[in-house]
């Protein structure tokens, strides 16, 4: 099988089981608030602004690790997309709506020039915010997140919208029990390698929207950032993880999941594309060590 789908058919099951998870690094309630339809946390009083967002159906809780690494010397702001993990849903266009409320917050709150750390989803939002705001931050590091759904790169531009309906149809066809179960196949299979670790996170599942969670995917299933990644001007880091269980018996190398991830990227001018081995999709919790080295070395070529 063609790597592109095999990667495909693996993450395709992730456009319906991401959840919210365990409970966050929650900020006290004087440094919450809502921007647009972003609910923000703010961490760190100090050093350069971090945005950190999270993907599909995640909340703030994706990043807790990383806010205890980061919030000493640098302010972090943590948000969550309205739909998800318990906050209230909104009208669409959905992404559309985020990235714009993205610059209302770093304009409000007179951030210079931060940082976008978005894990999948949110990486997606991220380079698609520096294609048309490159000049107001100073770099993307995209966990997994890429500029177009993998095994979708070739579908032509007047077929996406009759593919992001079906996608939509076959998740709002879910029962909530099915939904559910999908969600402990999702993290037992893609999301981490660790059982006890998959069924902590599959248990505080469910605060996202269904609805919501389905018209996000039927929006980024629609889109085909590639043609304008020469206008992400800022450095660029794309995370991939790779877990050989997962891969090896396909004969996807780490290599080749690299070249691949390089594919889709190409045109960025400031493009590194990074591996993190044995992790999953998740790899903040999977590997969080090499996590934040690989967030620590870029934030030094970019600070």
């Amino acid at each position: 099988m063609h790597i592109k789908h095999y990667i495909s058919a693996f993450l395709v099951s992730a456009t319906c089981l991401f959840g919210s998870a365990l409970p966050s690094h929650a900020a006290d309630m004087d440094n919450q608030f809502q921007v647009g339809s972003l609910h923000v946390e703010r961490h760190g009083k100090q050093g350069t602004s971090i945005v950190l967002i999270p993907g599909l159906a995640s909340g703030a809780w994706v990043w807790q690790d990383t806010v205890k690494q980061l919030e000493k010397n640098h302010t972090l702001y943590v948000v969550t997309l309205a739909g998800f993990d318990g906050q209230p849903a909104t009208e669409g266009p959905l992404l559309e709506k985020a990235k714009t409320s993205l610059l209302e917050l770093i304009q409000q709150q007179k951030l210079d020039k931060p940082v976008l750390l978005g894990h999948s989803m949110g990486g997606t939002l991220a380079i698609w915010f520096a294609q048309q705001h490159s000049d107001v931050i100073r770099g993307v590091i995209a966990v997994d997140g890429l500029p177009v759904f993998p095994g979708t790169e070739h579908t032509p531009a007047d077929q996406r919208p009759a593919l992001a309906a079906r996608f939509k149809t076959q998740m709002t066809a879910q029962t909530p029990e099915i939904f559910a179960a999908r969600q402990l196949q999702y993290m037992r299979t893609i999301g981490v390698i660790d059982e006890q670790l998959a069924q902590k996170l599959a248990v505080h599942t469910g605060k996202s929207y269904p609805a919501a969670t389905a018209d996000y995917v039927s929006e980024i299933v629609s889109m085909d950032l590639r043609k304008d990644m020469a206008k992400v001007l800022v450095p660029l880091l794309e995370i991939s993880p790779y877990y050989t269980a997962d891969f090896a018996n396909r004969n996807i190398s780490l290599e080749a999941k690299n070249a691949y991830y390089q594919s889709l990227l190409q045109g960025a001018p400031k493009l590194q594309v990074i591996a993190i081995n044995n992790a999953r999709h998740f790899t903040m919790f999977d590997q969080p060590q090499a996590f934040n080295e690989a967030i620590s070395n870029f934030l030094k070529t970019v600070e």
